[in-house]
């Protein structure tokens, strides 16, 4: 009995710090990564403005290819739209928001199942022959004290999803 009543209280007292400490902490989080792509900016800006495009370079395109995806708004630049979904990589939702040809593309983030948004940029700034992309996501992980520690990990599980989605960006743009 008595060892029943200290794993009871090692339990609530690892449940108060996962609460106390998670309420502690920010719930913010930034990912930020970049590559450097021997190809002009209108050729990289042309794969990373239109939804369609993220297809062939995104990582989480290739992880499912049975993803679904629907399209709306226009092509490419502010106002495009993509959503999917998927079993392996779930659902979500892209919406570019604004678009400086061939500089920059900003998107909104949605993810239903958690119901948290993020925002991202792609910039693009031209270093003698190469174009430099640096992809940005920005997030929150609202008021809920577990999720906050999920913050702590999002580097690392997103970071490297945009590496190998950049390196495929790269080896596309590359192609002659």
């Amino acid at each position: 009995m008595k060892i029943l009543k200290t794993l009871g209280l090692i339990l609530l007292a690892l449940l108060a710090v996962l609460l106390v400490g998670g309420m502690l902490m920010s719930p913010k989080y930034k990912v930020q990564r970049t590559v450097a792509i021997k190809a002009a900016p209108d050729k990289v800006y042309a794969l990373v403005a239109n939804p369609r495009q993220w297809k062939q370079w995104s990582i989480w395109n290739q992880r499912d290819p049975n993803m679904t995806i629907e399209y709306s708004g226009p092509e490419s630049g502010a106002g495009a739209v993509w959503s999917w979904k998927s079993k392996t990589e779930g659902d979500g939702k892209m919406s570019f928001t604004a678009a400086e040809p061939p500089k920059r593309v900003v998107y909104s983030l949605y993810f239903p199942d958690f119901e948290s948004t993020s925002t991202g940029e792609m910039r693009l700034e031209v270093q003698g022959e190469m174009t430099q992309v640096t992809w940005t996501m920005d997030g929150d992980m609202g008021g809920n004290p577990l999720m906050r520690w999920f913050a702590l990990f999002m580097d690392g599980m997103i970071g490297k999803d945009f590496e190998g989605g950049l390196n495929n960006l790269k080896v596309l743009a590359e192609k002659a």
